[in-house]
Order: C-alpha cells, then sequence, then structure tokens
C-alpha cells in the first residue's frame, strides 16, 4: 500500500518560516510527480506546487511564488515545501500528493492517486 505522511506543520507569525516534510512508503518516488495541495478553513482544496520525478520541473500557485520551494530526495523518498514569508492567508492544512505522469491536469486533483491526511500550517497576523 502507498502512503504518505506528512510533518512540520505548526503555529508561526507573519513573516515567518516554514519546512514541511512528506515521506512517502511503498513506493518509489523516482518517476513520480510530487505535489502540495492545501485547504484553508471553508475553503476548497487548491494547488500549491507540483515537482517532477528528478526535480527539474516545478509550477507553483502564484500567490506563493517567490515565497514556497518544492524540493525532493528521491534516495530518501521525501517531499518538502520551504515556505518563507508566511502569510495569514496560507493557513492551512497542507496536503502531499502523487501523481505518475505529467499531465496539463497537475494543478488539479484529478491526476493525484495517493494523499497524505495532512498537516496544519497556522500563520498568526
Amino acid at each position: 500500500q502507498v502512503r504518505l505522511v506528512e510533518s512540520g506543520g505548526g503555529l508561526v507569525q507573519a513573516g515567518g518560516s516554514l519546512r514541511l516534510s512528506c515521506v512517502a512508503s511503498g513506493i518509489t518516488l523516482g518517476s513520480q510527480i510530487m505535489a502540495w495541495f492545501r485547504q484553508a478553513p471553508g475553503k476548497e482544496r487548491e494547488f500549491v506546487t507540483y515537482i517532477s520525478g528528478d526535480g527539474g520541473l516545478t509550477d507553483y500557485k502564484d500567490s506563493v511564488k517567490g515565497r514556497f520551494t518544492a524540493s525532493r530526495d528521491n534516495a530518501k523518498n521525501m517531499l518538502y515545501l520551504r515556505m518563507n514569508g508566511l502569510k495569514p492567508e496560507d493557513t492551512a492544512v497542507y496536503y502531499c500528493a502523487i501523481a505518475d505522469r505529467l499531465t496539463p491536469l497537475l494543478t488539479t486533483q484529478t491526476p493525484y492517486h495517493t494523499w497524505g491526511k495532512g498537516t496544519l500550517v497556522t500563520v498568526s497576523s
């Protein structure tokens, strides 16, 4: 069974930084697209970023560009999200997910077959 477990969430003040981690088991991540999504209170789950298997291709939600950076360590089956300059509107449960190929739908939930349970990030003003 493929499983993803996120960690690293917490409470930070606006302007602060946080690094989220996601560890995968039951799968080799080298050829998999990994992504972060988030769901804020009262809102739909939304795309944050994806990163290709070799780390060479990434995309980000416009509002996080320049502040968030996705990275991965395939040897450790790990995905990371470094978040800098955090804003209260970044408050959400953050989820990692896996898709098995590059498609035009990677900014939607549809291609992702495995999801973690999420980790909560709360940014105070």
